[in-house]
């Protein structure tokens, strides 16, 4: 007997570290959800065994059939960079109202839901607003749950966080560090993260955790270590924070769905210390030494060199 698990933002940087721990899963049948039709795309070619469905979880569609047969539900959607608010709201909202609307219809017993640590921050922002009431509607969807809040994660197929910037430092001269780079950070590796995503799955763990990096590093060391383990030379340049800031807004006048924005580096230099708890023990997952995590992301001879599309 097979139990279904319908995996939805399965394109994205976390479901394309998922599937590969899952897929050779004999007691798994996994189907992707995704609107990203290249990155899907990229998952098929992957991934043949699995069935994916291009489709947007914000509109009605055969989709919904999918989320009806579900044992289980892997929430991963979710609009994580952009200027447009409304944008936030339909991927974030009203996709996830959509999603659970269809699991109580069908026999879905369980959810394992993405959330984030940026919900304990002192910043605020359209991203933070939607994630907040993304969980809110998890948490109150009378299905047994994990929400888990992971920190920035970073691994294969990261096209947001520091795989662009690990791309961005092979075709500058120099790397702009904005101030002096001490931003207290505690990256999440992926690899990780689905590793307790998997045992949730296998364990039904329920309950609300916050999945926290172990190690702690300043911004500008970790763009050290990406240098470093890539094995560049690229010059780094700290520049006041306002040109930075400037910059951004410039480039996101060009650019409908920029890769880093002035939110999201306001979001970058608020000092936030997040909790650390005992999540190798409570999923039984040995975690990952920040340096060979980078290593692995950048260095793995399949996966480091497929890059997915923004959008």
């Amino acid at each position: 007997m097979t139990f279904r698990v319908v995996i939805t933002g399965a394109a994205g940087l976390v479901g394309q570290n998922l599937i590969p721990r899952l897929k050779d899963d004999p007691r798994l049948e996994l189907v992707a959800l995704d609107k990203h039709a290249g990155n899907m795309d990229v998952l098929r070619h992957m991934h043949p065994g699995v069935t994916a469905v291009t489709a947007d979880l914000a509109d009605p569609g055969p989709w919904e059939d999918i989320v009806r047969s579900a044992d289980a539900i892997v929430c991963l959607h979710a609009q994580i960079g952009g200027i447009n608010d409304a944008i936030f709201a339909r991927n974030n909202v009203e996709a996830t109202q959509r999603v659970i609307a269809a699991a109580r219809e069908g026999r879905c017993s369980y959810i394992v839901h993405a959330s984030s640590s940026v919900l304990n921050s002192k910043a605020h922002d359209i991203y933070i607003v939607t994630k907040k009431a993304q969980e809110e509607l998890i948490r109150n969807s009378g299905i047994a749950h994990a929400v888990l809040r992971p920190t920035l994660m970073f691994g294969w197929f990261d096209r947001k966080h520091l795989g662009w910037l690990k791309r961005f430092m092979e075709r500058t001269p120099v790397f702009p560090i904005p101030g002096d780079g001490r931003y207290l950070r505690q990256p999440l590796y992926a690899g990780d993260f689905s590793a307790i995503v998997a045992s949730c799955l296998t364990r039904r763990i329920e309950g609300l955790y916050e999945i926290t990096g172990r190690e702690r590093v300043d911004f500008i060391d970790l763009i050290r270590i990406v240098r470093e383990e890539s094995g560049l030379s690229t010059p780094i340049l700290k520049i006041p924070y306002w040109l930075f800031d400037g910059l951004l807004r410039l480039y996101a006048l060009f650019d409908r769905d920029p890769p880093f924005t002035s939110a999201q580096l306001k979001a970058l230099a608020t000092p936030d210390v997040f909790e650390v708890i005992d999540w190798p023990g409570i999923f039984g997952v040995t975690p990952t030494p920040l340096r060979e995590a980078i290593r692995r992301t950048f260095r793995d001879p399949v996966y480091s060199a497929i890059v997915l599309e923004f959008g």
